[in-house]
């Protein structure tokens, strides 16, 4: 999310540091920074505080706490009214697991102009576009306080007598909105829609897009605000369904408290009338179940036991009051309630989290890990699996891991991978003779003269989860059960002695085999040594197949692999290199057969 330095700095009395400063700071304790350019900050903030940190409010919290800076104000540190009350909107929500909480303000006789220089700046600062002052004023909001929100064109809306009336209900399938963005989207019964209760007309596709029916113009003067807590799974699945992806949207998915709803539209209403003049006539509140305040204890002994440091009880109530946490004490055990935003905090453990990372993890001490009082207990699949993985190696094999899934089975898989393999497998031999084909057809590619392959794997035969050995090999396809060897304690098992590892290209390969007779004296090195010059960068692999000396000269055979990592070769591409091979032995005297 970009950060503003000049727009934390609102949060301050005392100057802040720069932003590369400010960055570091943040790093070190709370988030990574993508990147500081000017007075702008790319915080990449951790999906665990995405419910109260993609916003100016939350980043400043944070940079208040770790650098003891004291906020000048913090708009949900106290509580909020939303009176007076109006009956000139009604809302009904229909599926409340979905929305637990919708607030409706109705504004009248606003002028909708473009924003003040202030607003402009901040909003395109951060790259967003400025519109009008209505509508940036709920941006600003939802970039200040991280609630989104939205406001309605009253005056394009239906009215019985002179109330209003907003549904937030399932859209029906295959219904259509016109969006904001101008582009029409098609709705399925799994969305979530807000819609003129008296028409039905989808109005917004709630959490993620305003609808262009009512959306605000230079001649709009009456407004209905929305400030709503939409289920971030439903938004989510929306938005993705709809390729739909925005500000809005990316807040809901990170789930947030509905508490912040009723902050977010006292600010709203209370900064349009200062920008854009009008009357709150009132606001409803339909609230469906009031969310709990939360405790959560922990105490001093295990917060040194989890960290490994021996912190005080003073530096635990520092790192609280700089959190701004109200907490009370009895003996040991601090007690914390949880701020509402703070939705990461519900265990002990996510306290500690906070000691530590505000405190600085450079204060936990770096110490060696205790040694075990015991041996560890032994997995005999494990052990005897590691066991027959390097005797295979030993002789020869290669190991193989093909898939779980098959055409059929005695288990059928719940939430299938694909629709052609809806079954678990009952054996190995399918996927290890496919495997073995495959390396059989590129074995000189691999400078394999046979092909040896093994694999180690779970099958699942009536009803039984078992550990099957396969192998594969000129013999043939052979599968038995892995032996339980019992051990008391594991062998010292080989490391892999692999020194590099590189891919393979993805197309085909050409082989070519060149013959010659040379001086007896000759090495083969010294041959190598040539063809591989004249062979070009094409040449992936030579390997030496045959040898034999008839008097005073000596016939070497080997055996060229050409492949490129760019395009499929052909006979052409091959054969022009083996020209110039051929060439370069023949200047040496020697006879190519």
């Amino acid at each position: 999310m970009r950060i503003s330095r000049p727009w934390l700095q609102t949060y301050f009395d005392q100057d802040l540091p720069d932003a590369a400063t400010l960055g570091d700071a943040l790093t070190f304790h709370a988030f990574e920074i993508e990147s500081v350019e000017n007075d702008i900050l790319d915080v990449k903030v951790t999906p665990n505080r995405g419910h109260d940190c993609l916003c100016h409010r939350g980043i400043a919290k944070e940079i208040s706490a770790i650098l003891k800076l004291p906020l000048k104000h913090d708009g949900l540190a106290l509580g909020t009214s939303l009176e007076p009350h109006t009956d000139r909107v009604s809302v009904t929500i229909d599926e409340p697991t979905l929305c637990s909480r919708y607030i409706a303000g109705y504004i009248q006789n606003v002028k909708v102009t473009p924003s003040p220089d202030w607003l402009r700046e901040f909003l395109e600062s951060i790259g967003q576009k400025s519109i009008n002052n209505v509508v940036d004023v709920t941006n600003y909001v939802m970039f200040n306080l991280g609630q989104p929100l939205h406001a309605f064109d009253a005056g394009k809306l239906s009215q019985k007598g002179e109330q209003f009336s907003i549904a937030v209900r399932k859209a029906q399938q295959g219904e259509r909105m016109i969006a904001l963005d101008s582009k029409e989207y098609t709705l399925a019964d799994s969305m979530l829609a807000i819609v003129d209760a008296h028409n039905g007309a989808p109005i917004g596709i709630a959490g993620v897009k305003g609808g262009a029916p009512a959306a605000i113009t230079a001649e709009t003067n009456d407004i209905i605000l929305e400030s709503a807590n939409f289920d971030g799974v439903s938004v989510r699945k929306t938005s993705q369904a709809l390729k739909l992806r925005t500000d809005a949207s990316s807040r809901f998915e990170q789930i947030i408290s509905p508490e912040l709803a009723g902050y977010a539209m006292r600010a709203v209403a209370d900064l349009i009338v200062q920008i854009a003049g009008g009357e709150i006539v009132g606001f409803v509140d339909t609230y469906m179940q009031k969310s709990e305040q939360r405790h959560v204890a922990v105490a001093l002994s295990k917060v040194n036991a989890l960290l490994g440091t021996s912190f005080t009880e003073q530096h635990v109530e520092d790192v609280f009051q700089r959190l701004n946490f109200a907490f009370s004490k009895e003996g040991e055990v601090f007690s914390v309630v949880v701020p509402f935003e703070r939705l990461d905090i519900a265990i002990s453990e996510d306290l500690i989290e906070e000691v530590g990372r505000i405190i600085g993890y450079d204060a936990v001490p770096s110490i060696e890990m205790p040694t075990f009082p015991q041996n560890a207990a032994i997995d005999l699949n494990f052990l005897s699996a590691e066991r027959a993985r390097e005797d295979l190696m030993n002789a020869g094999y290669s190991e193989v891991i093909t898939s779980v899934f098959a055409e059929k089975g005695d288990r059928v898989v719940l939430n299938k991978a694909d629709g052609v393999r809806p079954y678990l497998r009952k054996t190995l031999a399918d996927g290890l003779k496919d495997a073995f084909e495959r390396n059989v057809r590129n074995k000189d590619l691999l400078g394999l003269k046979q092909v040896r392959l093994f694999e180690i794997g779970t099958v699942w035969q009536g009803g039984e989860e078992k550990m099957v050995l396969g192998i594969a090999d000129e013999k043939g396809i052979r599968e038995s059960e892995l032996k339980q060897e019992v051990a008391e304690r594991y062998e010292d098992l080989p490391l892999s002695t692999t020194a590099r590892y590189q891919p393979f290209s993805k197309y085909p390969f050409i082989v070519r085999d060149v013959a010659l007779w040379v001086p007896a004296e000759t090495k083969p090195e010294d041959v190598l040594s040539v063809i591989k010059t004249y062979a070009g960068d094409l040449l992936i692999r030579i390997d030496k197949f045959d040898e034999f000396k008839k008097g005073d000269r000596v016939s070497y055979a080997f055996r060229l692999v050409f492949q490129s990592f760019d395009k499929t070769l052909t006979d052409f591409d091959a054969n022009e290199r083996m020209e110039s091979v051929s060439g370069a032995l023949k200047e040496r005297g020697w006879e190519v057969r």
